[in-house]
């Protein structure tokens, strides 16, 4: 968690339905509270389908955004397995994360997830220099998967989830979700969901960090598998998960029974 900074999510039950949302307190009523978290989750990169979904794909940047983001790691593990040599290896990790900054450049599109990604490859660079340990090429991304999951806890343990605040911008819930306590728990389960996949990640990647550079391949294997996919599958089973009911179905009184009185 870049964790990181993804194909499309399939519809699933939902079909090709748009997603009833809740939102006449918050189009009537809007808190400037509601605006930090519409702000939020725009900054977080959260975008809609035309019907109202989360758009997992271009959410993580698109194809152009998940090539940035695993490119550069796969490049750096290639060159190394090939030359055995750090240093080569190092660079052209970062050639390849600078290649994407061009292409955005002559593409006239925002910089800011391709330079992110030239700051953390230069990082993790800089980590595998200065030990002259090829697996610590990886290591910083453990400490960003571990800050995103402190950050995921407190805010499910002071009620703020941040499953919540992203989709209830995309369903137009503002920050009325708050005052429903099935709304609040579904927001925490789903906040719990993103955290078990970040978790997963640091349960299979230390151990092969520790192996060394024995467990190298295996490492940036894993780290490949466990990006961009394993985040598509968590942030969509979330999404499911914290669907709110059917708006008809709140709204419309049980039918008497059929049988005569």
């Amino acid at each position: 968690m870049n964790p990181s900074q993804l194909p499309e999510p399939p519809n699933g039950p939902e079909g090709h339905q748009p997603e009833p949302s809740r939102p006449e307190a918050s189009r009537s009523e809007p808190s400037p509270l509601a605006g930090l978290a519409g702000d939020y989750a725009a900054k977080a990169g959260l975008h809609r389908t035309h019907d109202g979904r989360v758009d997992v794909l271009k959410t993580a940047g698109g194809v152009q955004g998940i090539a940035e983001s695993i490119v550069p790691g796969l490049v750096f593990l290639v060159a190394f397995t090939v030359t055995r040599d750090l240093t080569p290896a190092l660079v052209a990790a970062l050639a390849s994360a600078a290649a994407f900054t061009v292409v955005r450049l002559v593409q006239r599109r925002p910089l800011t997830q391709a330079l992110a990604g030239v700051v953390g490859v230069g990082i993790s660079a800089w980590f595998a220099n200065s030990t002259g340990k090829a697996e610590d090429f990886y290591l910083p991304g453990f400490f960003t998967n571990a800050a995103y999951i402190a950050a995921m806890v407190i805010s499910i343990a002071i009620k703020w989830p941040v499953a919540g605040l992203l989709f209830g911008f995309i369903r137009n819930e503002g920050l009325e979700w708050r005052k429903d306590p099935a709304r609040l728990r579904a927001y925490r389960l789903g906040t719990w969901v993103i955290v078990a996949v970040l978790v997963l990640r640091l349960v299979v990647q230390v151990p092969l960090y520790l192996m060394g550079e024995e467990g190298l391949a295996a490492l940036a294997t894993t780290r490949l598998i466990m990006a961009a996919p394993l985040y598509i599958l968590g942030v969509w089973i979330a999404w499911l998960l914290t669907r709110p009911a059917p708006a008809d179905a709140e709204a419309q009184p049980s039918k008497p029974s059929s049988s005569g009185a």
